[in-house]
Parts: structure tokens; C-alpha cells; sequence
């Protein structure tokens, strides 16, 4: 009875549905979700029905019943969809799609062009596969592949980028889209990033890029670290690394996960160990370098809307050239005169005062959500901690404990609006907050080189783009910059008329603590930066770029409130409460040729800029303190112009064997006093031969820096005990090292294991043939010659 009865409920299912009238009719429109343009030739497929759109993106679809059906909407170019639509009580029904997808670059591993951040800037890029010939040493060495970038060295392992002549504050780095705040004012302060936690980086030259900064002077350099969006996928890579020159090595390890649903992860991991250097002739003593790093990101991804979250976690142990501390007037004579560091250890992996220890914290959370036919919003929100420790020589109590103990937190908060729903004139508007706060430890018995203070910023900017032709594009962008700071600072009394504080700065006294003065500097600083430019694409493969901008830096605390010994540095610095913010006005071009009638590849990037209230860092003589005797160096500011040329160069002379080569030269004056800027990068040439061939490729190496003949007279007389008597002497602190040419050989042999190319090994030699050199922007030049030979294994898993 119980069968008959499922039987008559079945047939008379049959016959509801066949009683249906399946005569429904849904229309409407396949529209681009970006711009609202309607999409023809888009096809909307339900059941076994495809039809396509027309010209104005419009469809209809009839025979249907009044049921739930699903629907597969797809274009070329985007990303389809499947909507379910219940037919009962609906019979219009547009559909949007992304057409603009390919926007998230959701590319993982390796990208086949170069992307341009912005429109008439001078950019170059470091990929993946470059960055991972430079797995061992930092990120300010690998960007000297690029042309107009050069470095700033404390010894080997402290090393900062400097762009066109310009460095510091006068650069923004961004760590995976946040400013790095990490006490990066300091010459000998290297930035707190590993090279190994980016996938690829990029150099802006110039101050154009308004929307990551009105101060950045000299140019951004923006290292990301990109999350997969590819479904239900999980790849890496395992790196081993080791070097003889430091004896020690590390290892890099990476997983990427694509979720389910748009979500994905990274998790990134590095360790090295390193002990001291050593040049071509004796160990460079207490220059070991201990690095531990990690960083995890995760988000989920669509074109719609997303949302992002990062942490990174950085701590290293640098050691200073022991020689480099001297004790008084005549050890830095004899430092300076002789061949070889007045202090020469035996090898050890030991990390000794004076050291730099330094621990930098960045996390961060990041929304987006597009808006139909308007645009695109962002809301990010960054926490940042870093502390930085410097040792000097102590005796007694106080060994082993820091002499400067820095702790900087910093807040920011920052939105934009992308306007793009039309292509041919975009705009970008939004803003940027930001407060900080720098905490010394008064625990360390020492005056403070650098005082208390909290740091508000904020920024608007609004940037255009629009199209003028077919060949030309155009841009804008201005930006108000708001920048406070308040610090509370001792000042010893007789300095403080010494410098003449005691008539212009009597209202910034708030305490009478018996031989100094507390005070409470509360300055503020407000600027106006702008940008034009224009892009002009002619023929099949060239182009023009130009652009001009103004822009302002607020100077930093190092610049006004230095005052003591800089421990690290072994020097005295000598900030100025009176300094003015830096306005610099710079003109840039570039002719891009990727076929240069046929003879290579060449791109030509003159510049030159004018900037007003220029800081600089100069030697002014010698200091008497009771812990020994120390160069004294003081800020001072004046106008500079500066001006130069990039020279990039390649051609493919086989298809097996390539060359290219790259030029730069810079001109830095003071004009104010009219004499050479000190610090200027000498003219300098970088040329590589490369041969490939299915598995392996070998790539020979030369850079060749020129003497600088450009500098400043900053020499000095000083008197000091000598064999019991009483001696004076030049002090030559000015005169630049002899130019040099060094050969690196690279070769890399790629392996299939699991799958294809998974398993490389390379193997490098740098300065092949162990020449000894100094160079002028190395801040131990006095003391010891750079590095010298290098072997380095390097081993590469992917999986």
C-alpha cells in the first residue's frame, strides 16, 4: 500500500510540472562592474541555453519555467559567475561582471612586465628571481643593481639605499604598503627589513608620488609582499645560504596557501649567522651579523572587496668595526694613516660592544570594497614598535649595558578613493594620520642623544591621471602636509648660550635643573607639495617621460635635537633647534627605448633639482669628553642644487648571450657657501654579460666607481701628546679614496626534482679577485678597507 502510495505521489509530481507553463522570459544587461559600460558578446548560459549580448550588452532568454535556475555569466577578460535566480517573481535581471579583474595582478610566482605605479616618474624593479641572488646580505645592496642608487655603509652589513644623491628621512620605504618607521634617521642606520620577506621591490626616483608622501625628496622604495588568490593551491620555497667571507650562512623558508573563496595566506621565515668580515689583507674585527625574521599575512581577495591582514617581525645583531672606536686625537691621526686597522682580532663569531642591536614589530589590517561605477576604497590601519639598542666600550657596572635605548611606537591611519570608473581620467584623493612616540631609557647613564617627543602628521592629497590621445597621458597631484613635534629636552646651560638658544629660544625653558635647562621645543611644520608630468608613447616600443614637483621634509628629531655622543658612531653630532624645512624643487625626464634602431635596449634619465634649507652632516673638528676624545659632526643647512643622469643600456647579442650596462653621475653644490656637497656617490658604471642556456646560465659582473673629485675642505688642525710632547697636525678627513673596479662571477644551474626548474643551485663570487679598495661613502673608510673575496652556495627549493 505504502509503494502505491510513493508511485501516485511521484506521477502526480510528473504531472504538476509538466502542467507548468514554461513559457517565462528573463531580459536585462551583462554591465563591467568598473565603469558601468555595458559588455557585448557576453554569454549568459542556463540549462543547455547560450545567448549572447548585443551591442548595448543587452540580453533575453525564453522557455523558462518559474523555477529556480542557475545562471553562468562569463567574458573575455573576466571572471564569470554563477547566479541563482528563482524565476516566480522576476523577469529582469542585470548582471555585473569584473571585467577589470586582471587589476589584482594576481600573478604569484613571476610577472612577465613591469607594471608602473605611477604615470611620468622614473621606476625601476627588482623581481623575485633578482632578489634571490641577494639572500644574504640586505636590501640597500640589492637596489645598487639599479641605476641612480647607490649606498651608504657603516662596514658591510649596515647599509642604506641613497637614490640620485639623496638619502634617510629624504626616502620613503614602504613594507608591504606601510611607511617604515624605524629610527631611520641616522647615517649609520640601516633600514629594519628582510630582503627575503618581499616578492618583488620597486624604486620611484623623484618626489611624485604624493600619495605615499609629501617629504620623500629623494624617492620611495616600495617592497611587497604579495598573498596568493589562486583556489585550493599551496607552493614555497626553501633557500639555503652560505658564505666564507663571515663564515656563516641561513636559511629562508616561505609557504603560500590559496584557500577556498578568494582566501589565502603566507607564512615567511629567515635566519642568518654570520661572524666577522674580512677584507683582502686582516679580519675586520666585531663585524659579525646575527639576523631572525619572520612574517605572516593572510586575506581574503576578490575584485569587489577584500580585506588583509600582516605582521612582521625583525631583530638583528650588527656589530661596529672595533677599530673604528678611538680613544683620542692621536689614534684618529693614526687610524687615518695607516694601511691597517689599529685594531686586528682573530675570527670569532662574537658580537662585542660597540654593536647595534635592533627589533622592529609592523602590523596591520587593510580593507577595500568598489563601488559600481564609481571606484575603489581603501582603509588601512598599521602599528609599528621598534626599539634600538646601541653599545658602546663600558667598564666597571656598566658593561654589557646599552648606551642608547630607543623606543619608537607609531600609529597611523590612512584612506584613499580611487574615481576610475573612467579610464581616460582617474582621480586618487584621500588622507593620511599619524601619531608616534619616541621613549630613550634613562636606565642607560648616559645623556640622551635624542630626547622624548611625540610626532603628529597628518596628509591630503588628490592625484589625477587623464588621457590626452592615444599616445599621451598626463598627470597631477598636490598634497597639505601638517607635521608636530613636542619633546621634552635637558640642555646643558653653558651650550645653550654657547649656541645663542638663550635669546631665541628663552620661551621653550620649563625647568631650572640646577647646571641645565629643561625644555619643551613645540614646533610646527606646514607644507604644500605638488607634481605634474606627461607620458608620451610613440612608435612600437618608446616613450618620453617628464615630470616636475615640489616637495617639503619637515626636518627630524636627529637634525634638531642631536646633542652628545652617538654611540654606535663613535662620533659627536650637534643638531640645531633653528633649522627650516627642506623645499626642493626637482625636473626629471626619461627616453625609454626598448629598440634603439635596432641595437638594444636604452633608457636616458636626466634630472636635476634646486633645494632650499638643504641639512646636511659635516665634520667641524675635534671634542675633549671624559670618556676620550671624538670627531665632532654637525648638522648645518644650506641650498643645494643637484643635478645628473641615469644611463641604462642592453642588448641581446645571441640568443644565448646578453649585455647590458648601466651609468650614473651626479653633480651636488652648495650653493649658499659654493663648494661641493659632501656624500655625493662618485660617477660609477655597472655592466654584466650574461650567457644562458636551457638549465643554467653564468653572468660575469663589473662595477667601477671613479674617484670622487667633488667634495668639500672639512680638514682640521688638532694638537695632541706625542712621544711626550706637544704636536699639531692635519687631521684629513676630506680627501676620497681612490676609485676601484671589482668582477663578481655568478653562475645558476636549475634542476627538475618534483617538477619543472623546482631545484636550483648558485654559486657566486664576489670581487673575484680579492682587490682592496675603500669606498668614499663607507663611514669606516678612515679605518679599514672594504670586504674582500666572497664564495656563496646558494640552494633554492620550490615546491
Amino acid at each position: 500500500m505504502k509503494r502505491n502510495a510513493l508511485i501516485f505521489v511521484f506521477l502526480l509530481g510528473l504531472h504538476f510540472l509538466s502542467a507548468q507553463e514554461c513559457n517565462q522570459i528573463l531580459s536585462g544587461s551583462v554591465i563591467d562592474f568598473h565603469d558601468g559600460i555595458p559588455l557585448e558578446g557576453a554569454t549568459v548560459t542556463v540549462n543547455n541555453q547560450t545567448v549572447l549580448t548585443n551591442s548595448s550588452g543587452a540580453y533575453t532568454i525564453s522557455g523558462l519555467c518559474p523555477v529556480a535556475y542557475a545562471f553562468t555569466i562569463s567574458h573575455e577578460d573576466c571572471n564569470s559567475q554563477v547566479v541563482t535566480i528563482n524565476l516566480s517573481n522576476l523577469s529582469k535581471k542585470d548582471f555585473y561582471l569584473e571585467h577589470h579583474y586582471t587589476d589584482l595582478e594576481e600573478v604569484d610566482i613571476q610577472t612577465s612586465g613591469h607594471k608602473k605605479t605611477t604615470n611620468s616618474q622614473t621606476e625601476s624593479e627588482l623581481t623575485r628571481s633578482q632578489l634571490d641572488r641577494y639572500n644574504n646580505v640586505s636590501i640597500g645592496d640589492a637596489l645598487q643593481e639599479i641605476s641612480g642608487v647607490n649606498t651608504l655603509t657603516s662596514g658591510s652589513t649596515i647599509v642604506k639605499p641613497v637614490i640620485q644623491g639623496l638619502h634617510s628621512s629624504r626616502i620613503i620605504m614602504l613594507n608591504n604598503g606601510v611607511r617604515q618607521e624605524d629610527q631611520e634617521w641616522g647615517e649609520e642606520h640601516a633600514p629594519n627589513l628582510d630582503i627575503n620577506a618581499f616578492t618583488n621591490i620597486k624604486v620611484i626616483k623623484g618626489a611624485g608620488a604624493l600619495e605615499y608622501g609629501g617629504n620623500a625628496i629623494g624617492g620611495v622604495v616600495i617592497a611587497e609582499n604579495k598573498i596568493t588568490t589562486l583556489a585550493d593551491t599551496v607552493f614555497g620555497k626553501t633557500q639555503f645560504f652560505a658564505s666564507s667571507n663571515g663564515r656563516g650562512g641561513g636559511v629562508n623558508a616561505a609557504l603560500n596557501l590559496g584557500l577556498t573563496k578568494g582566501w589565502g595566506a603566507k607564512f615567511q621565515g629567515t635566519v642568518k649567522y654570520f661572524g666577522d668580515s674580512e677584507a683582502p689583507d686582516y679580519i675586520l674585527s666585531n663585524t659579525g651579523h646575527q639576523e631572525q625574521s619572520f612574517s605572516v599575512g593572510f586575506g581574503k581577495t576578490n575584485f569587489v572587496q577584500g580585506i588583509e591582514g600582516y605582521y612582521s617581525f625583525y631583530n638583528a645583531t650588527q656589530g661596529i668595526l672595533r677599530a673604528s672606536h678611538i680613544g683620542n686625537v692621536g689614534d684618529l691621526v693614526r687610524a687615518i694613516n695607516s694601511n691597517v686597522p689599529l685594531v686586528i682580532n682573530d675570527f670569532t663569531y662574537d658580537i662585542d660592544a660597540p654593536k647595534q642591536e635592533t627589533q622592529h614589530h609592523l602590523a596591520k589590517l587593510k580593507g577595500y570594497h568598489r563601488f559600481k561605477k564609481v571606484g575603489k576604497l581603501n582603509l588601512q590601519y598599521s602599528f609599528q614598535y621598534n626599539n634600538r639598542k646601541e653599545f658602546d666600550i663600558r667598564r666597571g657596572d656598566d658593561r654589557g649595558k646599552a648606551s642608547l635605548d630607543l623606543e619608537l611606537f607609531t600609529h597611523s591611519l590612512e584612506s584613499s578613493f580611487l574615481f576610475d570608473a573612467n579610464d581616460t581620467f582617474k582621480k586618487n584623493v584621500g588622507f593620511q594620520v599619524s601619531y608616534q612616540k619616541n621613549t630613550p631609557n634613562p636606565d642607560t647613564g648616559i645623556r640622551r642623544l635624542i630626547p622624548d617627543y611625540q610626532k603628529t602628521s597628518a596628509g591630503v592629497f588628490a592625484i589625477t591621471e587623464f588621457t590626452l590621445s592615444e599616445h599621451l597621458t598626463a598627470d597631477a597631484g598636490i598634497r597639505y602636509d601638517f607635521v608636530n613635534i613636542n619633546a621634552k629636552k635637558f640642555y646643558e646651560k653653558d651650550f645653550w648660550e654657547e649656541r645663542g638658544y638663550d635669546t631665541e629660544f628663552a620661551n621653550l625653558i620649563i625647568a631650572d635643573e640646577t647646571d641645565q635647562w629643561l625644555t619643551n621645543p613645540d614646533f610646527d611644520y606646514g607644507s604644500i607639495s605638488a607634481s605634474g608630468g606627461m607620458n608620451y608613447k610613440y612608435g612600437a616600443q618608446n616613450s618620453f617621460l617628464m615630470s616636475v614637483s615640489i616637495a617639503n621634509r619637515a626636518p627630524n628629531p636627529v637634525e634638531l635635537f642631536s646633542d652628545g655622543l652617538h654611540h654606535s658612531a663613535a662620533i659627536i653630532e650637534l643638531g640645531d633647534l633653528r633649522f627650516d624645512q627642506e623645499t626642493a624643487v626637482k625636473f626629471s625626464m626619461s627616453s625609454e627605448h626598448l629598440n634603439f634602431f635596432g641595437l638594444g635596449r636604452l633608457t636616458l634619465s636626466p634630472y636635476i633639482s634646486s633645494i632650499k634649507d638643504f641639512i646636511l652632516l659635516e665634520p667641524t673638528g675635534i671634542d675633549f669628553t671624559i670618556r676620550g676624545s671624538f670627531p665632532v659632526w654637525e648638522y648645518k643647512q644650506t641650498d643645494a642644487l643637484l643635478y645628473g643622469i641615469d644611463i641604462d643600456y642592453g642588448i641581446d647579442i645571441t640568443e644565448q648571450v646578453s649585455f647590458k650596462t648601466a651609468f650614473s653621475y651626479i653633480y651636488g653644490q652648495d650653493t649658499t657657501n659654493d663648494e661641493p656637497l659632501i656624500s655625493m656617490p662618485s660617477p660609477n658604471f655597472r655592466s654584466e654579460i650574461v650567457y644562458r642556456k636551457s638549465m643554467w646560465d653564468v653572468k660575469l659582473v663589473n662595477t667601477s666607481v671613479l674617484k670622487q673629485q667633488r667634495y668639500p675642505d672639512n680638514n682640521f688642525e688638532s694638537e695632541f701628546i706625542e712621544n711626550g710632547a706637544l704636536v699639531t697636525t692635519l687631521v684629513d678627513i676630506s680627501t676620497p679614496p681612490d676609485g676601484y673596479s671589482l668582477f663578481d662571477l655568478i653562475g645558476t644551474y636549475r634542476f627538475s626534482v618534483l617538477n619543472q626548474s623546482d631545484l636550483s643551485l648558485g654559486v657566486s663570487i664576489t670581487n673575484l679577485f680579492d682587490t682592496t679598495y675603500r669606498d668614499y661613502l663607507n663611514r669606516q673608510r678612515f679605518y679599514a678597507d672594504n670586504t674582500g673575496r666572497n664564495f656563496t652556495l646558494n640552494i633554492n627549493f620550490k615546491f
